[in-house]
Order: structure tokens, then sequence, then C-alpha cells
């Protein structure tokens, strides 16, 4: 082997290898995207169990039978939030990039073609799952790119046969992330496109959104608002609701709790959510 072969191969392996890091930095990022905003409030809590506990010496508080799991809500909030609405209407027609992503598809699918799309109208999507039918409604006067890639992916059945890979159960964070076919946290439709944000959004129960790994990555991945999500700031764009029903179906698998991945109350549901099919209303 010649020296400038060998040091051609050293090159290769050592880009591999920062391409696989800059993957996982990317999964990473995505998972935790939507948590980093809720760390102020997790500490505010931390900092008052402390202080509770930290008076009386070296006395232990006994273990109440009745006090919730770690890995489970305290509590969920009944009351569906509001319909996002913008306060400042879009235009009647944007237009819509998507841009192919570095890593490649989770599954096979081809991106919808860029161009005007309208802002106005709604579209139902039924998920057909594990745990009973779970009823969107996706609103192109929040983000009419959005919708038209999610109804593009539906189109294609990239949705189908899929889990909802992640669940938090925490005090400003209740929501369920699916979306991903890999079930890794990690995979995408092989292109993102921008986000569709505005100062005003806020996420309430029953309200779907995009997850991302930072601006503008929105791709495939999407969670569920079922509880309570004020430690969110406005930077996942909102693309609809789902019916009250189909929120109480998640609360149940939430009751049941998580598998801890990303800390005691961020993980895998107990109870899988798995998507049967996607299918959107004629």
């Amino acid at each position: 082997m010649t020296k400038k072969t060998h040091q051609q191969q050293l090159a290769a392996r050592k880009a591999k290898r920062q391409a696989e890091r800059e993957i996982e930095r990317r999964r990473q990022r995505r998972n935790l995207g939507i948590t980093v905003t809720a760390v102020a409030a997790v500490v505010v809590v931390l900092v008052g169990v402390f202080v509770v506990f930290g008076v009386g010496g070296d006395d232990k508080p006994a273990a109440s039978a009745s006090a919730p799991a770690e890995n489970k809500p305290a509590s969920i909030p009944t009351a569906m939030g509001p319909a996002p609405k913008r306060a400042t209407p879009l235009a009647s027609e944007v237009n819509c990039t998507y841009k192919k992503s570095a890593e490649p598809a989770a599954k096979k699918v081809n991106a919808p073609a860029d161009g005007k799309t309208k802002t106005s109208g709604t579209s139902k999507v039924s998920l057909n799952t594990s745990i009973g039918d779970l009823q969107l409604t996706l609103d192109s006067a929040l983000a009419p790119c959005t919708v038209k890639s999610f109804l593009s992916l539906v189109g294609q059945k990239y949705f189908d046969n899929t889990k909802c890979h992640r669940l938090t159960v925490g005090e400003g964070l209740q929501v369920l992330q699916c979306g991903d076919p890999s079930g890794t946290g990690s995979g995408g439709p092989g292109y993102s496109f921008a986000d569709e944000v505005y100062p005003t959004l806020k996420y309430g129960r029953g309200i779907l959104a995009m997850a991302n790994s930072g601006a503008n990555t929105n791709g495939s991945q999407f969670f569920i608002v079922y509880g309570d999500a004020s430690g969110l700031t406005p930077q996942y764009t909102a693309f609809g609701t789902i019916d009250e029903p189909s929120v109480k179906l998640i609360d149940k698998v939430a009751e049941a709790g998580v598998t801890p991945q990303n800390g005691p109350q961020d993980g895998t549901p107990i109870t899988p959510v798995d998507i049967k099919s996607a299918t959107a209303a004629a």
C-alpha cells in the first residue's frame, strides 16, 4: 500500500466518523430540542424539593404510597387548549421550498414539489393506531408548507407501520412524539423545510406541532400536546389540532408511564403507540 493510498483511507475513515457524529448530534438535538425550554421549570421544582427535604438534618422523608411514580405524570390538565390562530393572516399564497437533507430518508419518499401554496382551508387526517383512531385537523392558515408536506407523506404511506417513539410526562412538557419510521428519534424524510412560527404561538392540550433539531429543520417528526406544555417557546411549527376523544386515548398512554431514556420523565411509552395507517379524508 502506498503512503498516498494509506492517507486517503485514513481521511475517508475520519470523514465517515465525522458524518456519524453529526447524525448523532442531530438526533440528540431533535430529541432534546423540545425539552430545553422546560429546563428552567424543572430546576425550580428540584430546588423546591431540596428546600423541603433539606430542612431537618439527617432525617429522610418517609416514602408515600400515594406519591406519583417518577416516570408518570403527576397530573394532566383536562381543559383543551384554544386552537392556534395567527394574529396577522398570511398572504393568500406562500412559496414553499423543500431542501434535500444530508441524512438519507428513514423510509423512501418523494419531497413535495416546490412552489406556491394556498394558505386557507383545513384537512382531516385519521391515524389508525394500536390505542385507537386519532383524529387530526390540519390548518393551512397556520402552516401551509407544513400541511402540504404532511399530506404528501400521508399520501405516500410514510407514516404507515411506524411507532410513536417518544413520550414526555414532566411538568411543563407533556407530549407524544411520532413520525420517525426508524423509531430512533433521528429519522426523517430526506428533506427539510422552514419554520412557520409566530411570536404569539402557544401550545395547549390538543395542539399538533413539528419537532425539529434547530431552526428550519422540519421533516416528518411531529408531536401531540396532550397536557402541559408551558415550558415550550414558540419555535415549533403548530399546524393543526387533535380532537378531545383522541387526546384522552393518549392520556391513558401517559398514565402508564415511560421507559426512561432522556431522563426519568422522557422516554419510550410503556404502552406502545403504533401507527398502523394514516389516511387523509377525500
